[in-house]
């Protein structure tokens, strides 16, 4: 699929229960590959952050494998009462972000609604024996016992892996934070909320710059909000956010302290056509993600996604229609809610392919080399190594072909809005419900 003919995907594991009584604590709420792919991370509804590892032998042998164990999970925010506001917070992780590592540690940045904590992922496997003022149970010795001095020895010991809050960067944001993005600088980074961006510094925790606010002075005159906020992953003045209206803002950080004036307004024009009573809610933009390269970005919308070239604000250079059989099913998607859906979108490590989520435990590839595009879908039935993912059409209306699903029997319930793709490897992670799916090329 990435830019190479048609890749054919096979399944690889899948993580979590496959039971039908799935609590809401488990739904996978964000998937994220470190820089590397050695690491992956998923937050949930619960507050909790599972840390998956590549397996060292899948990924040495020929032909490799992308297998990950679990290899640290840890509760990274608890429910919050907000007395002032009679608010409850959920603990539900909205974002994760890896840091690039600098030393033997990683560490990663985690957001739900209010509070951002920065952590620390740290291995032992070594510990100290032979303690003067200590037992070895961690009693304190009698100083009057003590009567010989002992020399400490490091013995090794089983592997453990800690994770501990470094940081805690909170009471910044008065509304939901929906992003966070870390700088490549590797000291800053963003978060947004639905009407202003903040900057911090990695290392300052009690003080943020508001770069981006669109609060009108009088809220009844409110238009928009911010759905989605990125740094460039290479100029570290350039970042873009994106509204509720269909439109991304590109700013200059080098232009002005508030950055309310936009460099770049990345827009396209309504079709006059398909205009309906829904046109609004569905060009909202759920997500943006700029290019590896930092030439490009594509922007996701409820029925497509568009790749924007970022010389060239007038329109998009490409448009992908995920799911455009449901335009005669938005009346009701409108009222089961789900219309509201914030599907994410993914490149792929050499920007040759996007990857989106869709219902039913669909999800979409588009290949931007050959313009092919294929569904495929993230089963149980499928949970068994190497099974090749058969390709899945959607019949809208007249007679259904024999391979074909009809809209009419779409699960709704089951959406894919969180995937990831490794940053080198055809290996891809999809987030479906409480389960982990994680599928790779077939060579």
């Amino acid at each position: 699929m990435a830019g190479n003919g048609d890749i054919q995907w096979c399944f690889s594991q899948v993580k979590g229960t496959l039971e039908d009584d799935v609590t809401d604590a488990d739904i996978i709420s964000c998937v994220e590959f470190n820089h590397d792919g050695d690491l992956l991370a998923t937050g949930d509804k619960g507050g909790r952050v599972v840390i998956f590892q590549r397996d060292p032998i899948s990924k040495n042998c020929i032909p490799r494998r992308g297998e990950y164990n679990v290899y640290s999970t840890f509760q990274s925010h608890e429910p919050e009462f907000d007395y002032l506001k009679s608010l409850e917070i959920e603990e539900k992780i909205n974002k994760i972000r890896w840091l690039k590592r600098k030393n033997q540690a990683h560490f990663l940045l985690s957001t739900n609604d209010k509070t951002i904590k920065l952590w620390k992922v740290s291995e032992r496997d070594k510990k100290v024996e032979g303690y003067n003022t200590k037992e070895e149970n961690g009693q304190m010795r009698d100083p009057s016992c003590i009567t010989a001095l002992r020399v400490p020895v490091i013995k090794p010991m089983e592997l453990m892996v800690e994770a501990s809050p470094r940081r805690i960067f909170a009471n910044a944001h008065t509304y939901h934070i929906n992003s966070i993005s870390v700088n490549s600088d590797q000291e800053t980074y963003l978060s947004a909320d639905d009407l202003r961006i903040n900057l911090w510094h990695l290392e300052i925790t009690d003080q943020s710059f508001n770069i981006v606010d669109i609060k009108p002075t009088n809220m009844e005159e409110l238009t928009e909000v911010i759905t989605a906020a990125e740094f460039h992953p290479l100029e570290c003045n350039l970042f873009v956010y994106s509204s509720s209206k269909g439109t991304i803002r590109l700013c200059d950080m080098r232009a002005a302290a508030l950055c309310d004036r936009h460099s770049k307004l990345f827009e396209e024009p309504e079709d006059p056509t398909n205009r309906s009573f829904f046109s609004e809610i569905i060009s909202s933009i759920s997500d943006v993600k700029i290019s590896n390269s930092g030439r490009y970005m594509i922007s996701r919308d409820y029925l497509s996604v568009k790749v924007w070239d970022l010389h060239m604000e007038t329109k998009p250079i490409e448009s992908y229609p995920v799911h455009e059989y449901l335009r005669s099913k938005l009346c009701s998607l409108y009222e089961n809610d789900c219309i509201f859906d914030k599907f994410e979108c993914c490149w792929s490590g050499n920007d040759t392919a996007i990857m989106t989520g869709s219902y039913n435990n669909f999800f979409r590839m588009f290949d931007r080399t050959n313009k092919r595009d294929v569904t495929l879908e993230a089963a149980r039935e499928i949970a068994k190594p190497k099974t090749v993912l058969k390709p899945r059409k959607v019949c809208s209306g007249g007679k259904r072909k024999k391979d074909e699903i009809s809209v009419d029997c779409l699960d709704f319930s089951k959406k894919i809005l969180h995937t990831a793709w490794h940053p080198s490897e055809n290996i891809i992670a999809v987030a479906a419900t409480n389960n982990l799916f994680l599928f790779q090329d077939k060579f």
